[in-house]
């Protein structure tokens, strides 16, 4: 572990709540998830008509990452190709899956059979803000903690990135949670040790 690199800001998007840096920022109970979505869209006043086209994965992805990056994000600091993107879940995509097999009883639609893949969630989030750097989307059955921090920690000591987005956005019917990270070599005010301890502790909230 190199202590040279950190925590400098964190998102967490679960049981209709948004988090920023462990501390609760909005809140909208009762809603449906794609209500939920919306709402929490028109809270971030960020006018990106594509947004409405995502699947629910997406959304609640880039959600998570504007969220994650607002105030806390320089991207003059970096490169195009030196912030990269590594996120995990457990369904892959097969709530948008799911939706688009009942569609080809009739006539299947094209606009959901682009977003059954977990990996286009990284294009939404790439695409939006010029990242060009490594990216890539495990299957895991929970949040591992340990091997996010190992391969992440791997792309910055060996310079491959000099900022990461990681951590873990799942969703399936309404069951849902994101949780992402912000890591980075320089210390901030709110930056923290990147540790699987430091990641669990998070993603626990």
């Amino acid at each position: 572990m190199s202590n040279s690199i950190y925590i400098t800001s964190s998102c967490i998007i679960s049981n209709h709540v948004v988090y920023k840096n462990g501390q609760p920022v909005f809140e909208n109970k009762g809603l449906g998830i794609s209500d939920f979505l919306v709402s929490v869209y028109r809270y971030l006043n960020n006018q990106y008509p594509k947004f409405h086209k995502m699947d629910n994965l997406s959304k609640l992805g880039w959600l998570a990452c504007e969220l994650l990056l607002q105030n806390s994000f320089d991207a003059a600091k970096y490169k195009p190709e030196e912030t990269g993107i590594v996120l995990s879940n457990k369904n892959s995509s097969l709530d948008t899956d799911t939706r688009y097999l009942q569609t080809t009883n009739e006539i299947p639609s094209p606009a959901l059979f682009v977003y059954t893949l977990p990996n286009i969630m990284i294009g939404e989030i790439a695409i939006t803000h010029g990242f060009k750097g490594e990216n890539a989307f495990f299957i895991f059955d929970e949040f591992d903690a340990a091997f996010v921090q190992q391969y992440v920690n791997n792309l910055l000591n060996c310079n491959i990135l000099q900022c990461c987005i990681c951590g873990w956005v799942e969703l399936l019917n309404n069951e849902y949670k994101a949780a992402l990270f912000l890591i980075e070599k320089n210390k901030s005010a709110n930056s923290i040790i990147f540790t699987k301890e430091n990641l669990i502790k998070i993603y626990q909230v």
